[in-house]
């Protein structure tokens, strides 16, 4: 696409322009990551406190009834469920680039007890599910983009954007655990 538009643009002798718009854009990209830093710093941090405090155990052990039937191969107190609430505690607050690194270390943790390395689990698709579906309590990237592109209130969002994300991720759980009842069915 790079290419593409770049070929264009010396035919259409607008090189100049080109050239222009991507210097904008690019600073653009730096102070917009810049400025979302912050918001992932400080739920980062607020997430470090909660873990060190107990507090993400706590909430573990209140999720902990639909935790099991989300994921009911893994054993009780394993790592792997830990960081699969962080991950999901960190989405819903719409800090989804923080959450990352404890999906990854959520999805490392259920391979250790993948009996087929070379297959996803169950409980693999499953957090992958919601995790890409991910319910949004308050979608923070989406609230700095409206405040920066100058909406008068960017937080009119909020309401619909816990329901759709709730519906879908509701969806995407059901699709789940059909597929995976269906799966058990046929072998």
């Amino acid at each position: 696409m790079l290419a593409i538009g770049i070929i264009g643009s010396i035919f259409s002798n607008n090189l100049g322009e080109l050239n222009k718009v991507i210097l904008n854009e690019a600073s653009h990209g730096v102070e917009f990551a810049i400025s979302l830093a912050g918001v992932m710093a400080l739920w980062m941090g607020i997430m470090g406190i909660a873990k060190d405090s107990g507090l993400i155990e706590k909430i573990g052990q209140k999720l902990n009834p639909l935790m099991r039937k989300l994921f009911p191969s893994v054993p009780k107190g394993h790592k792997a469920m830990s960081y699969m609430v962080m991950n999901i505690a960190l989405n819903m607050v719409g800090a989804g680039n923080g959450a990352t690194a404890f999906g990854l270390k959520a999805m490392s943790e259920l391979q250790t007890l993948n009996p087929k390395k070379d297959t996803a689990s169950n409980d693999m698709v499953m957090f992958m599910v919601i995790n890409i579906s991910s319910i949004q309590l308050v979608p923070f990237t989406m609230l700095k983009i409206r405040m920066d592109l100058g909406s008068q209130n960017p937080s009119e969002i909020i309401v619909t954007t816990l329901f759709a994300t709730a519906i879908s991720t509701i969806i995407a759980i059901v699709t789940c655990k059909l597929f995976e009842s269906r799966k058990r069915r046929y072998r």
